[in-house]
């Protein structure tokens, strides 16, 4: 194997930056994450999809998309609704 010293001391931040993906990424990992948790969530409250479409007064495919880690597209307003109907609150902040 060649070394590449182009390589040596790079990161993945560096990559996506060169790449111009930083952004995208960072929205990805973050929904990925949440959508974890809110099936963590689900799963310990022993709800069904269904169940949580009724409590959020929405369909069951609404549901189906927030929890889809790769649909980045859900707003702030259902995440903070799906939060407080499972009893969490949603924290986002500036770093």
């Amino acid at each position: 194997m060649l070394h590449n010293p182009k390589s040596t001391g790079s990161s993945f931040d560096d990559f996506f930056d060169e790449e111009g993906i930083t952004g995208k990424v960072e929205a990805g990992a973050i929904k990925r994450i949440i959508a974890y948790q809110l099936q963590e969530v689900i799963e310990k409250k022993k709800l069904t999809k269904s169940a949580l479409a009724i409590r959020l007064e929405t369909s069951r495919s609404a549901v189906d998309r927030l929890l889809d880690p790769e649909n980045e597209s859900i707003t702030l307003l259902t995440l903070k609704k799906a939060a407080a109907v499972l009893g969490k609150k949603l924290r986002i902040e500036l770093t």
